[in-house]
């Protein structure tokens, strides 16, 4: 089957991704067939999807506060950026849907793609467990993963919270050394916790040095 080359994944039970693949309208249509819509699977989809994310956030480098890691997941699992992986998987054109919903373009709309994707994921992990669904996340997720840790990343922010876990700590900044022409100065700074060197970076802006340091100072902690 292409869709389950494309998922990377052969399902031993295929009656899990044939449910994955029917929508409430379908089954609705069809209810003296006894067939069931994929809407029970969107829900454990959902969690399942959400772990992982979160593990993989979790696993980064990046040392994220839990407040930014909870908007990230919230923004990798939202129903647009499911829509688009459906699109990659090309689910729309495997969907069950039923007559009106066909007509009226449901095998395009984001919010039944989403859906889909969820319920897809989680037949994948009834029929295969974790594993199958954690490498289908890595290789279709995880450089958007990285790439908006990344750029979320206030090292300064994530010190100070892990800092602040403990009353009566001191955290501090020091610009330790300037060099360079103007047009190329590069600052040396160190970061103090209660008056011991932690962590210590260099960067074309204080600020940016500041960060350098504080991601030393993670490392260590």
């Amino acid at each position: 089957m292409a869709l389950q080359e494309r998922l990377g994944y052969c399902f031993s039970d295929i009656a899990f991704l044939e449910v994955a693949l029917t929508h409430s309208s379908y089954a609705n249509e069809n209810k003296s067939s006894g067939i069931d819509s994929n809407e029970r699977l969107e829900f454990l989809g959902d969690s399942v999807l959400g772990m992982i994310v979160s593990s993989l956030l979790f696993e980064s480098k990046s040392q994220l506060p839990e407040g930014r890691m909870t908007k990230l997941r919230a923004e990798l699992v939202c129903e647009k950026s499911l829509a688009s992986l459906a699109r990659e998987f090309g689910l729309g054109e495997h969907l069950k849907l039923g007559r009106g919903e066909d007509k009226g373009g449901g095998r395009r709309r984001d919010s039944i793609l989403a859906d889909a994707v969820e319920a897809v994921i989680a037949a994948m992990y009834l029929d295969g467990g974790f594993e199958p669904v954690r490498k289908l996340i890595i290789g279709h997720l995880v450089s958007d993963i990285r790439k908006m840790a990344q750029e979320n990343t206030d090292y300064k922010t994530a010190l100070q919270e892990k800092v602040q876990l403990t009353q009566g700590q001191s955290l501090s900044y020091n610009t330790v050394a300037e060099s360079g022409p103007d047009h190329l100065k590069v600052f040396s700074v160190e970061v103090l916790l209660n008056g011991r060197r932690i962590g210590f970076g260099e960067g074309r802006s204080k600020k940016g040095a500041e960060q350098a340091a504080a991601m030393a100072a993670l490392e260590i902690l």
